[in-house]
């Protein structure tokens, strides 16, 4: 059993949203769903909490109503080995209402945000030349969607 499950909020939504990830990643699949009972606090037989797992990791969406929304205060990060997978990622999560927001960052239909990141990221950002890192960082900050290419070739700038 994973030792840490992301718990996540919905106002009623839960069981949507859900599907809709599952239908986004692979080695992905809606677990058990509990309904709430008499005691509430909603509708009898509604879905209470919904169990998924996406690409092997457990998560529990809610129903917990309109009480409390998602921030950017916390993000799912994708880390991604091709532009293609970026491309893929960002696609799916922005459709239907998603937004586009900066630096890799997107909200999805839902208000949840996420990182798109290209795993050479890191790489080209921990280098040991202060002036390579600070040129990614730069072409960076300039981009909705991250470009590899585009990274790749602030890092190799004279």
């Amino acid at each position: 059993m994973q030792k840490i499950t992301p718990f996540l909020w919905f106002d009623s939504q839960a069981e949507e949203a859900a599907n809709f990830y599952v239908s986004i990643f692979k080695n992905s699949k809606v677990g058990t769903i509990s309904r709430y009972g008499d005691s509430g606090p909603r509708p009898k037989g509604s879905v209470m909490t919904v169990a998924f797992e996406l690409d092997g990791e457990n998560f529990t969406a809610l129903n917990g109503g309109p009480i409390f929304k998602f921030t950017e205060a916390i993000s799912l990060v994708v880390n991604c080995e091709s532009q293609e997978e970026i491309d893929y990622f960002w696609e799916k999560l922005t459709a239907d209402g998603g937004q586009e927001v900066e630096c890799g960052w997107l909200k999805d239909k839902y208000g949840l945000s996420w990182q798109i990141v290209p795993t050479i990221l890191w790489e080209l950002v921990k280098s040991d030349d202060p002036k390579k890192s600070e040129r990614v960082m730069k072409a960076l900050m300039q981009m909705k969607k991250l470009d590899i290419s585009k990274l790749k070739e602030a890092a190799e700038q004279l």
